[in-house]
C-alpha cells in the first residue's frame, strides 16, 4: 500500500475488498431503513444490524470502537451523530440518522443516511434534501487533480445557500484498514489550511452533518451523543468513495437510499 502525505493509497485488490465491505454495509442499511416506521424502538435496529452481521460473517465496525457500546449510531431529530439505540420509540414526523459500518477481510465499510419516520414536515424534508444533495456535491468534486478542500467548499456552499448550517465539530475521513485514516475531510473550508491534492487510490468517507439552525453542538452525559445546542433538527448522509482515474466511485451506493430523503 503506497502512501502520499501520510495518506494510504489503495491498489485495485484493496479497493475490491473495500467495495465488498461497503456493499455489505449498504445492504444492511437497506434492511434497517425498511424497518423504520412509527412505533419501532431504535434498539430493534441495533438487534437487526447484529443479525445481518452474523449472516454475512462480518464484524460490526463501531461496537467497541474507542469504547462505543453499539453496532449502530442511531440519532433522532436534534441528535447529530453517535446516538445510542435504546427503548426510545420512533414517532410519526421524526427523522432518524443511521450510521453503520463493518469490517470485512480487514477493511472497513462506512455509510450513513437520514430516514423519515412516516410522514414528515416540509422543514425536515428540506433539511434531508439539502444534506443529501450536499453529499452529492462533495462527491462530484472528489476527482483526481482537484484538491481536498474542493470537496469541503462544495458542501459548505450548497448547505449555506439553502439557509442551513454545517456542523464543524465533526468531519469526514480517510478509510481502509482503519476506520479513521488521514486525511480529515471537513464539510467547510478552514480559515487556515494547507490543501492536499487528490490522488488515485484515495478512499474517503465523505459525510456532511447539517442542521436547520446554528452549527453548535453539545455532548450529552452519555459522553457520545451529540445534539444541536439550539435543539434544531440535524441530518447526516455519508458515503465511502474511491478515487479512480475515471472519477469518484461510490462504494456504498444503494438503490433504497433514493426513496426517502433523496429527490433524484
Amino acid at each position: 500500500m503506497k502512501k502520499f502525505l501520510g495518506i494510504f493509497l489503495k491498489n485495485d485488490k484493496e479497493i475490491n475488498i473495500l467495495r465488498e465491505a461497503n456493499r455489505i454495509v449498504s445492504i444492511i442499511l437497506d434492511a434497517l431503513q425498511e424497518q423504520v416506521r412509527p412505533g419501532i424502538k431504535t434498539v430493534a435496529l441495533e438487534e437487526l444490524a447484529l443479525t445481518w452481521c452474523r449472516r454475512f460473517n462480518v464484524k460490526p465496525a463501531f461496537k467497541g470502537y474507542r469504547g462505543f457500546p453499539y453496532a449502530v449510531c442511531c440519532s433522532v431529530n436534534d441528535q447529530v451523530v453517535h446516538g445510542f439505540p435504546s427503548d426510545r420509540i420512533l414517532e410519526e414526523g421524526d427523522i432518524v440518522s443511521i450510521d453503520f459500518g463493518v469490517v470485512y477481510q480487514g477493511f472497513y465499510g462506512d455509510s450513513a443516511r437520514t430516514i423519515a419516520v412516516g410522514k414528515i414536515g416540509p422543514a425536515a424534508q428540506k433539511l434531508m434534501d439539502v444534506t443529501a444533495h450536499a453529499l452529492d456535491a462533495g462527491i462530484a468534486c472528489a476527482v483526481v487533480g482537484n484538491n481536498l478542500y474542493d470537496i469541503s467548499k462544495a458542501i459548505q456552499k450548497h448547505v449555506e445557500a439553502e439557509g442551513c448550517s454545517v456542523v464543524k465539530r465533526f468531519v469526514g475521513h480517510g478509510i481502509g484498514r482503519s476506520l479513521h485514516e488521514k486525511p480529515e475531510i471537513p464539510n467547510f473550508v478552514p480559515q487556515r489550511y494547507t490543501d492536499i491534492p487528490l490522488k488515485t487510490g484515495m478512499v474517503l468517507a465523505i459525510e456532511p452533518m447539517v442542521t436547520a439552525g446554528l452549527d453548535e453542538v453539545e455532548i450529552l452525559p452519555d459522553r457520545w451523543t451529540a445534539v444541536t445546542k439550539d435543539r434544531s433538527l440535524a441530518a447526516h448522509f455519508e458515503h465511502t468513495v474511491a478515487l479512480t482515474p475515471d472519477g469518484p466511485e461510490v462504494l456504498s451506493r444503494s438503490c433504497a437510499e433514493y426513496g426517502q430523503g433523496r429527490s433524484h
